[in-house]
């Protein structure tokens, strides 16, 4: 997956609390497993209207946030279902960074796993940051991975934490087949030696 070591931004709004997986991508958009494509079913039911257009009131369909790469959301993001396509549909839209006070732990894992940055902050924290995305396109945030900083539009700083392995991961773009293939020397050599001993396994 790619690095995430610091990303600037236009940052969307979502001021919805309890924004579950089914909201994010809806199942009738689950019957592939290609990781591909599926931006384009991301929060469907809100983003367009029952004929298929455009919903103009949904924020990612107002012109300045159509290329937003940072989310700014509701508590307890990511509840419901385990479904793995949610941060598959979110990346493929191109949102990198999901801002909330709280996630559901399955979708909290599997954004790290797929090269999303999902970052807890404050409420206070979170209602400035939500005030800075609601600029449109002056609503700039920088992420800063290696500082563990979020900086603001207006030059103010808030600052987090992070799990250190998984800043590692994010930092290095490892996911779990990139974390294996760090040892690909020592599995090679343990194989090797396994086959001397045991020449008949």
């Amino acid at each position: 997956m790619d690095k995430f070591t610091k990303l600037t931004g236009v940052a969307a709004p979502l001021p919805i609390i309890n924004i579950d997986t089914d909201m994010i991508i809806p199942k009738d958009y689950l019957k592939t497993i290609k990781r591909t494509g599926l931006g384009t079913g991301l929060f469907a039911e809100m983003r367009y209207n029952d004929d298929g257009s455009e919903n103009p009131d949904f924020v990612l369909n107002k012109p300045a946030y159509r290329k937003s790469q940072i989310l700014v959301a509701g508590d307890n993001f990511g509840c419901g279902s385990s479904r793995e396509h949610a941060p598959w549909a979110l990346l493929d839209f191109g949102i990198r960074c999901v801002i909330s006070t709280s996630f559901a732990d399955i979708f909290y894992n599997n954004c790290f796993k797929n090269g999303i940055l999902p970052i807890r902050v404050s409420h206070e924290d979170l209602d400035k940051l939500m005030d800075d995305a609601q600029r449109g396109s002056n609503a700039t945030l920088t992420i800063d991975l290696e500082e563990l900083s979020i900086k603001g539009p207006d030059g103010g700083q808030i600052n987090f934490e992070i799990d250190e392995f998984r800043r590692y991961c994010m930092l290095n773009g490892l996911d779990d087949i990139g974390l294996t293939m760090e040892k690909a020397t020592k599995i090679d050599s343990f194989e090797t030696a396994n086959a001397e001993k045991r020449p008949w396994a």
